[in-house]
């Protein structure tokens, strides 16, 4: 890693600071160059290789799990793979049948379509897929009535890959279709330093071993809020500093973001205080908790309450979500005042 560090830092050397930069994509190209979920790649190479030998398309696949940490990317991956080309939609863009009927008789054998968050499939589109997942063929009503008729249209051999955050939000029928179901999961501090190094090199930014560390600590084992925080990195070195991210600089651009050792940010703080300070830990129904943070559930359940639950910051249980002695360590507050001060209240 030092010696990786050291290329980079004498190109930023070198460099012009007003020279012309092209945008660069910071998502992995590569198999190798997709570090970590080391059990659904290999699941998913071997599925590639086996549908390459038969000269078929690779089986569908439903990739679940929180958002950023790689369902789109590795959908890439299975495309360059096949050596085919992907189209990418998302489920609330098919509002009709008759727009994903386009979609499919424009695809290619082998082609790969990517449908980001399938769950959000309106009823009669999700109906329609089901043939052409299973059959490779379009059934398509015509008129209306006792006239009305059925066409049928070959679809070419091709590869859904659905991708969602709320797998149980899927019907049965359309789960059940999906040949390869993978979940990923949260990465290690060690995997995300990985890729947090492999992006400074295409970002062209020198960072220290102990800010890629620091990073991938606060990046709540995600590799896009870790990517996120090194592309805010580089603009306050780029502003405040000459154009090297070192601790010290890491530390004030990562108080400025409000994003703390943990990688909690103000939205996280936010809730476990009212959780702690208004509701004596809990348990506390989430309605009362959104009401009390002005944020609506589907934020908290999506984005707040997956790095808490991980971390063991709150629990869930069936009268609502209670804090951790975690949580009132990390946050300083003593549990017994917090207490008496919600008697106090009542009283």
């Amino acid at each position: 890693m030092q010696q990786d560090n050291a290329l980079i830092k004498e190109k930023i050397m070198e460099s012009d600071p007003e020279e012309e930069v092209m945008f660069t994509s910071l998502r992995a190209s590569s198999w190798d160059e997709f570090h970590g979920q080391e059990t659904i790649k290999e699941s998913l190479q071997i599925a590639i290789k086996a549908a390459k030998k038969r000269k078929e398309a690779v089986e569908h696949v439903l990739l679940y799990g929180p958002p950023g940490l790689g369902k789109t990317t590795l959908s890439h991956l299975i495309a360059k793979e096949m050596g085919s080309n992907i189209r990418i939609t998302s489920g609330p863009a098919i509002e009709r049948a008759g727009d994903l009927a386009a979609i499919l008789t424009n695809l290619e054998k082998g082609d790969i379509l990517f449908i980001d968050e399938i769950h959000r499939l309106n009823k009669v589109v999700e109906e329609t897929l089901y043939p052409a997942m299973e059959d490779y063929a379009l059934d398509i009503v015509l008129g209306k009535g006792p006239s009305a008729r059925t066409l049928r249209i070959d679809l070419p051999q091709f590869t859904l890959v659905g991708a969602t955050t709320r797998a149980g939000s899927l019907s049965g029928p359309l789960r059940d279709r999906f040949g390869v179901v993978h979940r990923l999961h949260f990465y290690s501090p060690e995997e995300l330093s990985y890729i947090i190094q492999n992006g400074a090199k295409k970002l062209n930014v020198f960072v220290d071993e102990k800010s890629i560390v620091e990073i991938a600590k606060r990046a709540r084992g995600t590799p896009r809020i870790g990517l996120k925080i090194l592309k805010r990195m580089r603009d306050f070195a780029q502003v405040k500093g000459k154009g090297i991210i070192t601790k010290e600089l890491a530390d004030k651009a990562l108080k400025l973001m409000d994003v703390d050792e943990m990688g909690l940010d103000n939205a996280d703080i936010r809730f476990l205080k009212s959780l702690i300070e208004m509701h004596a830990g809990g348990p506390v129904g989430i309605e009362t908790i959104a009401s009390s943070i002005a944020e609506d559930i589907g934020t908290i359940e999506e984005v707040i309450e997956p790095y808490l639950l991980q971390i063991g910051f709150i629990q869930k249980t069936p009268r609502g979500r209670t804090a951790t002695n975690k949580a009132y360590e990390h946050l300083k507050i003593s549990k017994k005042e917090t207490k008496k001060s919600s008697q106090e209240k009542l009283i």
